[in-house]
């Protein structure tokens, strides 16, 4: 009998695992909420939990908004609090507990300063310390951190760009204020030259860092000492043929079994003006992929595979990649681009090989802005943009895919004007949606007309209009589009109400 339930019980894992397997095979994002912020941009997103209270932090030129998050997805503003000197933009944020307490630290890119908050109760900020930048510290148009645990004491790291580029590491206090520890000037040996993205992985209680270098085209690995020093034990070159490191931008790590990772995207040269920010001009273009390195029992890393872009892929300009979840065998990871501005779900399995799952074309470009968070058992992605004129922060949630084969989508807006509202401006008003089909090429039909109904359940809707869209990028495209937005700027001010619904039908 003993047996039989033994064997019984690994059929059980066995399914599971199985099922698991198939439902990462067929992920999908699924919008659902969004936010204006008060910043003028959303260039870094992260995420925390406190006290039970999922909170979102959004940051941008300026501002950084506090939101908390449901487990529908639904965000509800907390607060905002400005930067030093309302500068910015907010880079590399990162919230970490310090022993016992919680702290958001900041990079504040052209302020050059590192801020560091204290999270309060309800998930607000409080200013508890600013280090600028000096000669030794490479802290001048800082972009990224990260937080290491060793032992007894918590470090930051700090990566910067441009004029100033190096790693840096701080001692945290427990009080939230850095004290300077070591700084690497960077050089032609070492890739640290515009730090966008590092990792930390431990391997037999040793503390290994890694950095991308986006102006030295390559990554390179440091081991980090338990008092917060540290020194380089290995430097990637990108070259023409199987690595893809042109502009090394986000930087992971995932463990798997037995064997630990590091995922490596990069913003090709291509995408910039040879003459202008990029310093390096000979580069070639060889494609786009992400990067797969594993690393050794000596912390250092190995090419091991690259996934390279193609038409059934979205990975043109990667700016951000996220851990989604993981178990044992495999994870699956989001990819954020700048110029695909999509959302690409990869997977990646135990032996190291990545594989594309579903993307969402998100209808706007993700700089730094994507974070994952998870809420019980669901998985949740967080994003915004770098475009001035979005103001957005949108929330997606990551389940299987619908089957959405022979169908279209309607998207009704029902629409009432204010009292005031003038003939001409309610005519303008219809022309100005109605033209949205000539700027939006993702619409596939539009049409309108006035009520008409005379059963006296109209509730004043006057205005009814039907856009129709072949799949979810076309509305996600819609909705974030300039010439959307503008005309939601345009007639706000004499709408009295709105009645928005969407659904799927089949095709006709």
């Amino acid at each position: 009998m003993k047996i039989i339930k033994y064997f019984a019980l690994i059929i059980i894992v066995a399914l599971s695992q199985f099922s698991l397997a198939q439902n990462s095979d067929d992920s999908m994002l699924y919008r659902k909420d969004f936010k204006s912020i008060t910043g003028k941009n959303t260039v870094s997103v992260t995420s925390y939990e406190k006290n039970g209270i999922h909170l979102v932090y959004a940051g941008g030129v300026g501002n950084v908004d506090v939101y908390s998050l449901n487990k529908d997805g639904i965000l509800t503003p907390i607060s905002n609090h400005e930067l030093h000197k309302g500068t910015g933009p907010s880079r590399g944020m990162v919230a970490d507990n310090i022993n016992g307490t919680d702290f958001l630290f900041v990079a504040n890119k052209h302020g050059n300063v590192i801020e560091t908050f204290k999270i309060l109760d309800n998930g607000s900020l409080e200013r508890v310390s600013l280090v600028e930048d000096t000669n030794e510290t490479h802290l001048g148009t800082a972009i990224t951190l990260q937080v290491l645990h060793i032992k007894n004491a918590s470090y930051l790291f700090i990566g910067g760009l441009e004029e100033t580029p190096g790693l840096s590491s701080f001692k945290i206090k427990n009080d939230g204020k850095l004290t300077h520890v070591q700084s690497m000037k960077d050089d032609e040996t070492i890739h640290t030259d515009g730090i966008i993205g590092m990792f930390t992985h431990k391997i037999k209680g040793k503390t290994f860092l890694y950095t991308g270098g986006f102006q030295d085209n390559g990554v390179s690995s440091f081991r980090v000492y338990d008092d917060g020093t540290f020194k380089n034990i290995n430097n990637i070159d990108d070259n023409n043929t199987d690595r893809y490191l042109t502009g090394a931008y986000p930087v992971t790590g995932v463990t798997l079994g037995d064997n630990k990772y590091v995922i490596v995207g990069h913003r090709h040269h291509k995408y910039y003006e040879r003459n202008g920010f990029i310093k390096k001009t000979d580069f070639v273009y060889h494609g786009d992929g992400v990067s797969v390195f594993k690393v050794n029992k000596k912390g250092a890393l190995v090419p091991h595979f690259v996934l390279k872009d193609d038409e059934t892929t979205k990975l043109q300009g990667q700016t951000r990649i996220e851990i989604v979840s993981t178990d044992n065998n495999e994870a699956v990871l989001a990819v954020g681009t700048r110029d695909d501005a999509s959302i690409q779900l990869l997977k990646l399995n135990e032996a190291g090989i990545l594989s594309p799952i579903n993307y969402l074309e998100t209808g706007f470009s993700i700089y730094y802005g994507l974070k994952s968070h998870k809420i019980g058992d669901d998985n949740f992605l967080i994003a915004g943009s770098f475009r001035f004129d979005l103001g957005k922060i949108v929330s997606y949630k990551i389940s299987p895919k619908i089957n959405r084969e022979g169908k279209v989508l309607r998207h009704i807006v029902n629409l009432k004007y204010k009292e005031e509202a003038t003939e001409a401006q309610i005519n303008e008003a219809a022309e100005t949606f109605v033209n949205l089909k000539n700027e939006i090429p993702e619409i596939a039909n539009i049409e309108w007309g006035l009520n008409d109904s005379e059963e006296g359940a109209s509730n004043g809707f006057t205005h009814t209009f039907t856009i129709t869209f072949n799949d979810e990028h076309a509305r996600e495209i819609y909705l974030f589009h300039k010439a959307h937005l503008d005309l939601v700027k345009k007639v706000g001010p004499i709408i009295g109400g709105a009645f928005i619904m969407d659904y799927w039908t089949a095709i006709n």
